[in-house]
């Protein structure tokens, strides 16, 4: 039988581990969520952006070919 202090020990080393890895993957959670949720806004405003030049473009024509 192993005293107490080292079974205390592996205790110790097993459950921070464990939390460790529980934190580490939380972490890593958040911050691939956060980074998804700004590319998904930076492609909205590209999108809005393409489709405002569009209908610049088109009302440019329109207007060019009324003339």
């Amino acid at each position: 039988m192993k005293p107490p202090s080292q079974r205390w020990g592996y205790i110790r080393i097993m459950s921070g581990t464990i939390l460790g890895g529980v934190l580490g993957f939380y972490v890593m959670h958040r911050l691939e969520s956060d980074y998804k949720e700004r590319m998904n806004e930076r492609l909205r405003n590209y999108e809005a952006e393409l489709r405002r030049k569009k209908d610049e473009r088109l009302n440019e024509f329109e207007e060019s070919s009324n003339l």
